[in-house]
């Protein structure tokens, strides 16, 4: 089934159930009939709100990804060009042998035999060839190494721009895909009725609380994390935002550390790899939590079995339980 189709059906369906009518599908045009139940239609769109946040992830990864192949590229580049440098600098000293005919050939030493004064002229004449021979044999085996190097060089600068063209390439269709099923997403969960439209939200992000009274951070930048991200309670979420005003997860919790003075990965996945393994049992706030199999969403844990996240559309900034559902690990940062 494809994207389009999935999405078909769950508009279709949205709108039957707010209609209160039953839509059938023409036969053939998908392997099972469109959800036609409120409750159909709901899970249809915590599916899709489930796939949405999975994308926005992979985008994450594909940025990473990017960026890494760019600054290989840019690294190799320049090590292509530094080659290239080390080549031109023996150029001179090349032409220079080449001019003079300085080859160690027999020709040559016949010359010096023939100009030599006497027999201690002729043996510094020789001496003076032979080691004219060996400085320019040297010089062509550096021209010889320092040109293999060039070539290699090149050649690995020009596979490093074809990997970051195609890492690009991978980014910009990941943001196309992600583009198009947010939008799908925003348009199901507005067919919804505003009550299931609060169930939609509550599945995917767990129910709104009261985060008045947040628990002591262990840490000066555990504290400042949390504060930060709580006060960002009431922003947008939109997939990719990093803040200062909209925000998506992971891009939270990277500005909420960053104000502690601590770089985070960007992707959920990549921040569940950092800092310190912490159990359930053991939370303090300024953890990370993170959800799903495969990890794709992270809240800020903030005390009192709470956390402060960006979750999904149409839902600000909220604090939730971090038992909302999901849960899969915990992760201490340490600066």
């Amino acid at each position: 089934m494809t994207r389009s189709t999935a999405r078909g059906w769950t508009r279709a369906a949205a709108l039957a159930v707010t209609a209160g009518i039953t839509v059938v599908l023409t036969p053939g045009l998908a392997p099972a009939a469109p959800p036609a139940t409120a409750d159909q239609a709901r899970q249809a769109v915590v599916d899709a709100g489930a796939q949405l946040r999975e994308i926005d992830e992979q985008v994450h990864e594909a940025e990473a990804t990017a960026e890494q192949q760019q600054a290989a590229a840019a690294a190799a580049g320049q090590a292509a060009a530094q080659a290239q440098v080390a080549v031109d600098a023996l150029a001179p000293q090349l032409r220079a042998i080449a001019y003079a005919g300085y080859t160690g050939s027999t020709r040559t030493k016949i010359a010096a035999f023939l100009t030599s004064s006497s027999a201690d002229d002729l043996i510094q004449q020789l001496s003076t060839l032979d080691r004219l021979a060996v400085h320019a044999d040297g010089v062509v085996a550096r021209v010889a190494v320092a040109r293999d190097a060039a070539t290699e060089a090149q050649a690995a600068a020009a596979a490093a721009a074809a990997a970051a063209t195609a890492a690009a390439a991978e980014l910009a269709e990941r943001k196309e895909v992600l583009e198009d099923e947010l939008a799908g997403f925003e348009a199901d969960l507005a067919r919804l009725t505003a009550a299931d439209q609060v169930r939609v939200q509550n599945t995917l992000s767990g129910p709104v609380l009261n985060a008045a009274n947040p628990a002591p951070a262990p840490t000066a930048a555990a504290g400042a994390a949390v504060q930060t991200a709580l006060g960002q309670l009431g922003d947008r979420y939109v997939p990719g935002a990093t803040g200062p005003d909209a925000f998506d997860c992971s891009g939270l919790t990277t500005y909420a550390y960053a104000a502690a003075g601590i770089t985070l990965p960007r992707s959920s996945r990549a921040q569940s790899t950092i800092g310190v393994p912490v159990s359930r049992a053991d939370l303090q706030p300024g953890d990370l939590v993170f959800f799903y199999t495969p990890i794709s969403h992270v809240g800020l844990y903030i005390g009192n079995g709470q956390m402060v996240h960006a979750s999904v559309p149409g839902r600000p900034v909220a604090v939730t339980s971090v038992d909302k559902g999901g849960y899969v690990k915990a992760v201490r940062v340490t600066a």
